[in-house]
């Protein structure tokens, strides 16, 4: 299935970062309950090493990890070098930390000697005894010391929590870096396997729910923002429903929530969908479930796909709660539309429109004194696209004359870009190798999943967001039921994207 994306509205994507008070206060939380454990460690710990981890405080801290790795003392004394050193990371500034994992990933690597030695054993090895023990042996070898060290912080409170952050932190660093791209590569295949999908439990989320709870929910809000309490309080009133997954060892932390609005009908604006004065539906008339907003509230787990799961989880459980619910889809913004328009005005400029569209927008930006009012003439180089110029006026979806005159050449340029537009891919260049993606990452997420491309909503999110982003245009991916593993299937073997009929249309208007 589909890597967890960028972000967008209803797939995972990668929270902002918690606020400070709130990040304070984790990592005093942190820090408090390993200080019990790591007392005893302190003996062999020594002073403290600064902030910074300069060279000869890095060598102590690299003795203490040996330590912690051949597990002197026993067990007992192994965790509790762990807890003293996630304390000690926690207490380093920026540069210190980045000392610190480079040591990890340096001098903690592979044995590439051992290796050898052991590839050596493995292929001299002729009996099938010998050839199992030596295989069991470049397993070992192959093993990094690191994943040892990781590991020990999962016996510890909030270890997995701290490995999670650890990771989001690594990946900023790791950029350019492939020491650091090495170890994050191997923290991120360690959380895979801890994070498999069979070990999360799905849980709704309600007013009624713990308010540190309610509080990460507004703070990991990645896709419509959550203005305050009351806000939160809208979205998770009776027509309204939140889920999330969540760890065993991370009890306290949602992994990533989905909210969904109970309506009539497919919903096509999603200032409307949250408008706090709209009123109050009974769930059981609904016959539309809208997925308005998918948010990954762990940077850290970020490429760790279960965002689908959720999806196929929720729609099994409504359909359970509310027979009367026959269309699950979502409203979902199309967050790189502008993005590749910009670029093809750049390279296409006035050939972008119809002679009939460019004029009709020459018009309008001549009525209103604009500049770039210039169709490009018969050669198509005089002044700016008419497009960008449109675009550039502040406020243009606010003028109905105006706004009404882009409508055609922007939905069919947006049906166009989302229809044939792909993700350069080396690896789709290989013999055999899967089609390129569709470029848009919400589109890849959901078809990828099944859905099919339903309606594209014109002027469907007018926040400045969703202008910047998408010319505030959003589309529906819609979830039959019975066609989700047949749409999967084509898309991901054939490159095959299942559109309405309406979508198919405006996709041969642009062809």
């Amino acid at each position: 299935m589909s890597d967890t994306p960028e972000m967008i509205s209803n797939e995972p994507a990668p929270a902002a970062p918690p606020q400070p008070g709130l990040l304070d206060r984790t990592l005093d939380s942190l820090r408090a309950r390993w200080r019990e454990i790591a007392a005893s460690a302190r003996g062999v710990v020594g002073a403290a090493p600064r902030a910074s981890l300069p060279k000869e405080d890095a060598e102590r801290l690299k003795e203490q990890i040996e330590a912690c790795l051949v597990g002197r003392g026993g067990e007992v004394s192994a965790r509790a070098r762990a807890a003293q050193l996630g304390r000690t990371y926690l207490a380093l500034d920026p540069r210190g930390r980045r000392n610190f994992l480079m040591m990890l990933a340096r001098d903690f690597d592979v044995d590439r000697a051992a290796v050898d030695e052991a590839m050596a054993t493995f292929l001299a090895a002729t009996d099938p005894v010998g050839r199992g023990h030596a295989e069991r042996a470049l397993r070992r070898a192959l093993e990094p010391p690191r994943l040892r060290l990781l590991t020990q912080f999962n016996a510890l409170p909030e270890g997995v929590k701290f490995l999670v952050d650890l990771r989001a932190e690594l990946m900023e660093m790791a950029r350019g870096e492939p020491l650091l791209q090495a170890l994050e590569d191997d923290l991120k295949n360690l959380l895979r396997h801890w994070f498999d999908v069979g070990f999360l439990e799905m849980h709704r989320i309600t007013w009624d729910s713990p308010a540190s709870l309610l509080e990460k929910l507004i703070k990991y809000e990645a896709v419509h923002e959550i203005s305050g309490w009351q806000d939160l309080k809208d979205r998770l009133d009776s027509d309204r429903r939140c889920f999330a997954f969540f760890h065993p060892r991370m009890p306290n932390e949602p992994l990533i929530f989905v909210e969904v609005a109970l309506v009539q009908g497919m919903s096509d604006n999603v200032q409307a969908l949250l408008d706090p004065s709209a009123p109050v539906c009974d769930p059981k008339s609904a016959d539309s479930a809208i997925f308005y907003s998918i948010s990954n509230a762990q940077v850290g787990l970020a490429g760790i796909s279960f965002g689908n799961f959720l999806i196929k989880r929720v729609v099994d459980g409504l359909t359970n709660e509310f027979p009367n619910i026959k269309c699950f889809a979502t409203l979902s913004p199309i967050p790189g539309f502008r993005r590749w328009l910009d670029q093809e005005l750049r390279e296409r400029g006035h050939a972008l429109l119809t002679p009939p569209e460019a004029e009709r927008l020459a018009e309008a930006l001549a009525e209103r004194g604009s500049d770039g009012a210039d169709s490009g003439g018969d050669d198509g180089a005089e002044g700016p696209p008419v497009l960008a110029a449109a675009l550039a006026l502040p406020g243009w979806h606010q003028d109905e004359d105006l706004q009404k005159r882009m409508r055609g050449p922007l939905t069919r340029l947006c049906t166009q870009y989302l229809t044939t537009a792909r993700a350069s891919d080396r690896r789709s260049e290989r013999p055999g190798a899967a089609p390129a993606r569709a470029l848009d990452p919400v589109a890849h997420f959901h078809l990828s999943n099944g859905a099919r491309m339903e309606r594209l909503n014109w002027l469907g999110d007018t926040s400045p967001k969703g202008l910047r982003q998408s010319c505030g245009m959003m589309i529906n991916y819609r979830y039959k039921l019975a066609e989700i593993d047949a749409n999967h299937e084509a898309y991901r073997g054939e490159g095959k994207i299942n559109a309405s009929s309406s979508i198919r249309s405006s996709a041969k208007a642009s062809a």
